[in-house]
């Protein structure tokens, strides 16, 4: 079995299943078309910025069957009736926690509904009547707390899931700044200066050498354009998961774009099975 690669979705916001004329919505079409159609993973296991753990502790979903939450505020009523089919795996939670603790990282199983940074993006790429999933989907918290090397240790630590069919991606934004958010609905939307500063920095860390890329992508979150970027680093975490995860493979950035205050850069590591470049 081919090793699987690693994703990191920029997600959006809870309107990102609706705006379909938006530059993102084709792109994460045909992200989800090629995991479904290339990859064909076994399981996912996804890591969201909407979910932490403790501080040194990571959350597990243990649930079979797990709802939606809407953690949003003050969006037309239909996006709080949103539907998004899964299938937990019980089974597979354990085997995260597992790894976690192979690895001397403290986690414990909980039960928890799916938060939009995973089923908003996932309507999309894996759009329940044209491109479903089909697999069992387990989500796993962040830890609670802002640390790069906490979070590339959590991916290394679930790495091995690849080599048994399982994805493995990350949820969240390249630049996440809520507080400027109306320069994306104001003017014409041209990327703040350190949305696209950022966005660059940040995309020559993580295509480096792996050898060096945990140090360089560090580097980025001590820039001064960081918190900028990312008044909070939730969402800029689950790169540093997914870069983990990847290990000493490269990480390429396969699409972004810049508006306001958003970054949408989108990233897989690792290669697309053989038989896929075929």
């Amino acid at each position: 079995m081919s090793r699987a690669p690693v994703y990191f979705f920029s997600h959006g916001g809870p309107s990102v299943q609706y705006n379909t004329r938006h530059p993102a919505f084709p792109v994460l079409q045909q992200i989800g078309r090629e995991i479904t159609q290339k990859v064909k993973p076994k399981a996912v296991v996804v890591f969201s910025a909407h979910w932490q753990g403790g501080p040194n502790e990571i959350h597990v979903n243990k649930d079979e069957n797990a709802e939606l939450i809407y953690d949003f505020y003050g969006f037309p009523d239909h996006y709080y009736q949103a539907q998004y089919p899964n299938k937990g795996s019980p089974q597979l939670a354990s085997t995260v926690m597992a790894k976690l603790a192979e690895a001397g990282i403290a986690s414990r199983g909980v039960s928890r509904g799916l938060d939009h940074g995973v089923w908003s993006g996932f309507t999309v790429a894996f759009d329940p009547e044209t491109n479903p999933l089909n697999v069992p989907l387990v989500q796993a918290s962040l830890f609670g707390n802002e640390s790069p090397q906490a979070h590339y240790a959590l991916g290394r630590a679930v790495s091995s899931l690849r080599d048994e069919g399982v994805l493995i991606i990350g949820a969240g934004m390249t630049v996440h700044n809520l507080r400027d958010l109306a320069s994306v609905f104001q003017g014409d939307g041209s990327p703040l200066p350190y949305t696209t500063s950022f966005d660059d920095a940040l995309r020559e860390a993580v295509e480096t050498d792996p050898k060096v890329r945990e140090e360089r992508m560090t580097a980025v979150c001590r820039r001064p354009d960081a918190r900028q970027a990312h008044p909070h680093m939730d969402h800029l975490m689950p790169v540093f998961v997914a870069a983990g995860a990847a290990h000493d493979e490269w990480g390429k950035q396969t699409w972004t774009f810049r508006e306001g205050s958003m970054g949408w850069g989108q990233y897989r590591f690792g290669q697309l099975p053989e038989s896929a470049n075929s």
